[in-house]
């Protein structure tokens, strides 16, 4: 069965004349005669010539858009237009029967709504299997990135007791008779008799587990599932996504910052390079969807322009301050453009003042530091000032915030005194003040949500496009 070349292999090769093996799904059948064969390595076909005259007529019949087959004969030289090469086969072989009347994805444009509807079947079209290969190779990059600075990749765990960012939007794990589960005394639901003997949840970040892995092999990263039981129904938000936390040793804000930055140039040039194809195929489609757009919500970019456009800029860097004073005295702000007016100093920035700042102000990615504490997690480190902390959010043209950070709160007695003030119990954390107890040291980290990254360097719309299986509110299918 193994004994195939992939198309995308043959269609690089520049040989000819030679005798192949391809397998995969055919797109079209036109005139009993020439197939347009796709096994998802390549967006591009493979044009198959059967010789229908000499080939069994109940065969044909069978070779229907949707049917998987196997195809062998001469790779040769093509004398159509839209191919380098082609196949004209000696023999074909079904591997897997598709009912035309009842086969979805007819040749023709479908919309996204509509693939979203039949996503186990999406991965067939052009722009997911775009789509999907850009993930794959920026899921590789990442790990050589880190791999290649001699970063550990930790797993950090799925069920976890925790809630790192306090933000109680957690799915809980166990596994009592949710109808009639066993109570205390006092009524309430006894957790001593779960599974884990506590109550546990669905993790929503790596970063406090992480940071443990970094205080012993000093510069850790975590890229895995995480969840948030958030009931928003948005284009911008999943139940379940993946996410990519480094966690550095005896590393400062301005280092972390540094880090977060490369390692955004390097999976973006690393795409730019192994999926040219895909990243022009996926610019081409964004530019037929803009034209449907008012002229003043288009882009003022192509795709490929945008991700260059952050290669080609070191990112500006400003505190949460200057930005303020910038926001305050916008035109959009001053005209009462934002849907969010900036009134002042403690304003939490939504994602319309950061493109204002990356795509209107700067006029490119913007690195925004110094947060007031009040606005930000209880890990973050507390600034000399008393208001603010060391935290860092990257901000880029289209998406605003695609990466959030900060140097963490190393001091024993600063971090008991913010999670005093803002409720956090010690005594559930005590593993997490045990590394600022014994040999705790200055140290920072960030999380990249991987679908906004996606997102981005794909220029799809809706974040449910960029994940395979896309879990959000009343959906969990497939």
């Amino acid at each position: 069965m193994s004994q195939r070349t992939k198309i995308k292999a043959l269609l690089e090769s520049g040989k000819t004349d030679i005798d192949v093996t391809v397998k995969g799904w055919v797109r079209t059948f036109r005139n009993n005669q020439f197939i347009a064969l796709n096994d998802g390595s390549t967006n591009n076909t493979l044009q198959v010539i059967v010789d229908f005259e000499n080939t069994d007529p109940t065969l044909l019949k069978r070779i229907t858009t949707g049917a998987a087959i196997s195809a062998t004969g001469k790779l040769v030289a093509s004398v159509g237009k839209g191919q380098s090469v082609e196949v004209k086969a000696t023999t074909i072989e079904i591997l897997g029967d598709s009912d035309p009347e009842k086969y979805p994805l007819q040749p023709k444009k479908h919309s996204l709504e509509f693939l979203r509807e039949i996503a186990h079947l999406r991965f067939r079209t052009n722009t997911f299997g775009a789509v999907f290969r850009v993930r794959n190779t920026l899921a590789f990059a990442v790990h050589q990135f880190f791999q290649e600075r001699g970063f550990i990749y930790l797993h950090t765990p799925i069920i976890t007791a925790s809630d790192a960012e306090g933000a109680g939007e957690t799915f809980h794990v166990t596994n009592f008779d949710i109808a009639n589960p066993p109570k205390t005394e006092s009524g309430e639901i006894d957790y001593k008799q779960d599974f884990f003997g506590r109550s546990t949840n669905l993790t929503v970040s790596g970063q406090l587990e992480g940071e443990l892995g970094a205080m012993g092999m000093s510069d850790i990263y975590t890229f895995g599932p995480t969840f948030r039981a958030e009931n928003s129904n948005t284009t911008r938000h999943l139940a379940e996504f993946w996410m990519i936390e480094p966690e550095m040793a005896f590393y400062d804000a301005k280092d972390n910052a540094d880090l977060a930055e490369a390692l955004l140039k390097y999976v973006i040039t690393y795409a730019l390079d192994k999926n040219k194809d895909d990243i022009e195929f996926l610019t081409q489609r964004l530019l037929e969807e803009e034209k449907q757009k008012p002229q003043n919500e288009r882009s003022e970019m192509t795709l490929i322009e945008k991700l260059q456009f952050c290669l080609a800029n070191d990112f500006e860097r400003l505190t949460y301050t200057e930005a303020i004073d910038i926001l305050k005295d916008s035109t959009p702000n001053k005209k009462k453009k934002f849907q969010y007016l900036v009134e002042g100093w403690g304003t939490d920035l939504q994602s319309e003042h950061e493109r204002y700042l990356v795509e209107k102000h700067f006029k490119k990615p913007v690195i925004l530091t110094d947060y007031p504490k009040e606005i930000k997690s209880f890990y973050m480190r507390q600034n000399d000032d008393g208001k603010t902390v060391a935290a860092m959010d990257i901000l880029f043209p289209g998406i605003g915030e695609i990466v959030g950070g900060s140097q963490r709160e190393e001091r024993l007695d600063r971090l008991e005194q913010r999670m005093d003030e803002i409720g956090i119990p010690k005594d559930e954390l005590w593993w997490y003040l045990d590394t600022r107890r014994f040999g705790g040291c200055p140290h920072a980290g960030f999380g990249l949500g991987f679908e906004r990254l996606v997102l981005f360097v794909t220029g799809m719309g809706n974040i449910r496009d960029v994940i395979p299986f896309p879990r959000f509110p009343k959906n969990a299918e497939f």
